[in-house]
């Protein structure tokens, strides 16, 4: 009896309101705030392009449908830039995917750092007059190919950093099924819904969105030198980025 009388009773434990730090919740959150951050520098860098050259240098969409109405209208030399666009970005993508593949769990690392290498040539080359329209429209566009593979999937949602069309109407058909209440098929967890996932791309989109709106506001006033900005920012994701968050 004196015995069960001293035994201590069992704690009483509670669920952590807040998810831990490496929880997939905690993890996916970081992903969402990283995806927004690089669409924004994405559609930074993108409405610098339209504004300099005419051309999109990340938004592959639209000089898809400018190299073709610019054909129709017999407007060889700007069609040729925007195909220029397009088959540099394409590269990029190649040879971002094979910089993440030998990079193993450093490959978000090697990819920021590539891109703000390559960003900063741009400038200088371009500061100095040592860099013709052509050849920055080309170099920007394989810079951002390369940037769009550091970031393809948020937990079990794909995500494009650059192609807004689809983050749109991936948005749309999460906000269906959730006014349907039906359920996520690939749910990390019960806080992971169709509703929280069109959040979470709108936010995507949103930062493209301000991205273009703070270029569109200061690369009229001081050209290529704007272009320091999202290279700063990341050479500083190169710097202190998790060496475990390999792209995906």
């Amino acid at each position: 009896m004196a015995d069960k009388l001293s035994k201590p009773a069992p704690a009483t434990t509670f669920p952590d309101p807040e998810p831990t730090a490496r929880s997939p919740r905690a993890q996916a959150r970081r992903a969402e705030l990283l995806a927004a951050a690089l669409a924004m520098i994405a559609g930074f860098v993108d409405a610098y392009g339209m504004i300099t050259y005419g051309v999109f240098v990340s938004f592959m969409s639209g000089n898809t449908t400018q190299t073709g109405y610019h054909i129709a209208e017999g407007k060889l030399g700007a069609a040729a830039l925007s195909a220029l666009a397009i088959m540099s970005f394409v590269a990029g993508s190649f040879a971002g995917t094979l910089l993440v593949q030998l990079a193993g769990p450093l490959a978000r690392r090697a990819v920021f750092g590539a891109v703000a290498a390559a960003l900063a040539a741009i400038i200088g080359f371009t500061e100095f007059g040592l860099m013709s329209g052509g050849a920055a429209i080309a170099s920007i566009s394989f810079a951002m190919g390369i940037m769009n593979s550091a970031l393809s999937h948020v937990g079990a949602q794909s995500v494009s950093l650059t192609f807004v069309t689809g983050t749109l109407s991936r948005v749309g058909s999460h906000l269906a099924f959730a006014a349907k209440r039906a359920p996520l098929k690939d749910a990390q967890g019960p806080w992971d819904t169709h509703l929280r996932r069109a959040m979470m791309l709108m936010r995507v989109w949103a930062g493209f969105l301000a991205g273009a709106l703070l270029s569109g506001a200061v690369a009229p006033l001081f050209g290529a030198s704007v272009l320091s900005a999202p290279a700063l920012i990341l050479a500083a994701l190169a710097a202190f980025d998790s060496p475990s968050g390999a792209a995906g």
